[in-house]
């Protein structure tokens, strides 16, 4: 597989995945706003640095699960099922919540990049996430768990943090106060993602029988 694809994969996927408005890309904004751009950066790079042993860690996990198809088929109506209840939670259930403030006040760029450390390692989604999503590439065959592909998707996944993060932080001001960023339409996005996931996922099952 091309590894220009294989980054691209990566960086689209780890860009879907922070796309619904969390912890890590409100608090980017909120201190770029406050504190000024330069220290939203160095807090989302500070954010990728981990996001990077991350990914390294999901996809080689899934390489060792890759070695052990009966776990993975486990694993993947595991997953089938909670994609679909998460879908059906965020699509019917979700009420709107309060977002989360932020609370560190330190000033220093450095703080701020490992604040973003700090805040990411807190944040383990990624691991299962990329954990599930490398297995279900390598599945279709979009993926292989040599050196360079793992090195290409991981920069991918880094990268596409970073993007979400910045158009966060960049678009933070202009788009606050209109109705894409309210809850109940993100709450539709994050539904519609899962929900896409999931027929990939039941895709892939029907496949296998």
């Amino acid at each position: 597989m091309n590894i220009t694809l294989i980054f691209f994969l990566g960086l689209t996927i780890a860009l879907i995945g922070v796309i619904p408005p969390g912890l890590l890309n409100m608090t980017a904004a909120k201190i770029s706003l406050k504190e000024g751009y330069s220290r939203g950066i160095m807090f989302s790079i500070g954010v990728c640095l981990i996001v990077i042993a991350q990914t390294y860690i999901a996809v080689i996990f899934a390489s060792y699960l890759s070695n052990h198809p009966d776990v993975i088929d486990i694993l993947q109506r595991v997953a089938l099922v909670i994609f679909i209840l998460i879908s059906i939670y965020y699509l019917l259930i979700a009420k709107k919540t309060t977002k989360p403030e932020l609370v560190n006040n330190s000033k220093s760029k450095h703080s701020r990049l490992f604040f973003g450390m700090f805040l990411s390692c807190l944040n383990v989604f990624p691991i299962p996430y990329q954990a599930y999503m490398s297995i279900t590439l390598a599945s279709f065959g979009w993926l292989t768990f040599d050196i360079t592909s793992i090195s290409s998707y991981v920069a991918g996944a880094a990268m596409g943090t970073f993007v979400m993060l910045y158009m966060y932080i960049f678009f933070f001001d202009k788009i606050k106060n209109k109705s894409f960023t309210s809850q109940k339409n993100m709450n539709y996005i994050i539904g519609g993602i899962t929900g896409i996931i999931s027929i990939f996922t039941l895709i892939n099952i029907i496949k296998e029988l």
